[in-house]
């Protein structure tokens, strides 16, 4: 008769990983809200708050990448934080920064890195708004080209029918609506 060796070490190790595994959902928690909470920071022009928000919620991710390191199987529990996480970070650097920083400048894979820009346009139709409302037709136009060039990188990419090419999809919606926002301007100018 066989027995399988190292009954209680299998065990352990699957008591362990679920123990990790908690940990990590529980803070991906928090560094979506703190995500999210930097978005609506930065829609109310409150840069150093949604700051200290991002680098809060960077600390958290660095924590947790070195419980994925020793569980890697365990990393699709993070990508969601990650992927708004990164948005923030996008948003944040178009607006402080003036740039779109690059997903190695996130430290995130590219593929949360393409849904957090796709995502992204979303805030930036949003900031849109605010800004056609104050008659800035400078900023519209800016924004406008932003997502025009989101658009035209995913355009680029063979996304096939996943989650990431339903949010690809978005863009174009985005797009249209900051357009017809810089007509209106301009018509009423």
């Amino acid at each position: 008769m066989a027995t399988i060796p190292l009954t209680k070490e299998l065990a352990q190790y699957i008591k362990d990983e679920d123990a990790k595994r908690e940990e990590i959902i529980t803070q991906s928690r928090v560094i979506l809200k703190e995500s999210k909470s930097a978005i609506y920071s930065i829609h109310r022009r409150e840069f150093v708050e949604a700051k200290n928000l991002l680098e809060s919620a960077q600390r958290a991710i660095a924590a947790l990448r070195k419980i994925i390191a020793a569980h890697p199987h365990l990393q699709y529990n993070l990508d969601n934080a990650l992927e708004e996480y990164a948005e923030a970070k996008c948003y944040y650097s178009v607006e402080v920064d003036k740039k779109i920083p690059s997903f190695q400048d996130i430290d995130v894979d590219p593929i949360n890195y393409l849904a957090a820009l796709s995502d992204l346009t979303g805030e930036l139709g949003r900031r849109a708004v605010i800004e056609a409302t104050a008659k800035n037709t400078a900023r519209v136009e800016e924004l406008r080209d932003i997502i025009e060039e989101v658009h035209g990188l995913l355009v680029k990419i063979d996304l096939r029918n996943g989650e990431l090419r339903k949010k690809s999809d978005a863009i174009k919606w985005n797009l249209q609506k900051v357009e017809e926002l810089l007509y209106d301007l301009k018509r009423k100018s």
